[in-house]
């Protein structure tokens, strides 16, 4: 059984996390994708609560059968993966997460628990991540895949809400229906992190 493991702080999940999910699915023939919604990431500042970030990503990824979402206490990758006990899962990140993997915390461990697939979109340079890839001691570990480009961030996406600016197309309907009705992100004034997306800062995955 091909599992594969999808995670971030997912504040807001938002069309770009699905489509993500979705390609890695059929790219990698998953029979399971995990997503796990971090608690508390560490590296970035996140205000939403967790369960209200494990319910709108619930709502986002119900169209995906493979998909299993749940909380994740751990703020690190490895230490996720380790807590998880998977033979040979395949964890998803955004190329440019994987430009910076050197800096990730214990990286070569990371690809001894899990392969990598790095989402990129067509026409992007990949020199960068070429490089990473071949600086590792197991570049055999990280496969690149194309997905469609959207361009949308989660710190986007929480700007434009706290402004009350139309999101319409950036989150999946459910999930802007239940941010409406909360009346979540309205008040929110701050930057940094944006959607697991290709060639952008991404929240994704539990880095560090």
């Amino acid at each position: 059984m091909a599992v594969g493991v999808f995670g971030g702080a997912f504040d807001p999940p938002h069309v770009g996390h699905v489509e993500l999910a979705r390609a890695g699915i059929e790219r990698f023939e998953l029979d399971r994708l995990l997503v796990r919604v971090v608690e508390d990431p560490g590296h970035k500042d996140v205000d939403t609560p967790p369960a209200a970030r494990l319910h709108l990503a619930e709502l986002a990824f119900e169209p995906l059968a493979q998909a299993e979402v749940a909380l994740d206490p751990h703020p690190r990758t490895v230490d996720s993966l380790l807590a998880l006990g998977l033979e040979e899962p395949l964890f998803l990140i955004g190329a440019d997460e994987f430009a910076g993997f050197r800096a990730w915390t214990e990286p070569e461990r990371v690809l001894e628990l899990a392969r990598l697939g790095v989402a990129t979109r067509p026409g992007v340079e990949t020199a960068r991540l070429d490089a990473v890839r071949a600086s590792l001691a197991r570049p055999d570990r990280v496969t690149f895949f194309e997905i469609e480009p959207l361009p949308v961030s989660s710190s986007e996406l929480r700007a434009r809400l706290a402004a009350g600016r139309s999101v319409d197309g950036l989150l999946p309907p459910a999930v802007a229906a239940e941010i409406a009705r909360l009346g979540l992100y309205a008040h929110v004034d701050r930057s940094g992190g944006g959607g697991m997306l290709p060639d952008e800062r991404t929240e994704g995955t539990t880095q560090t």
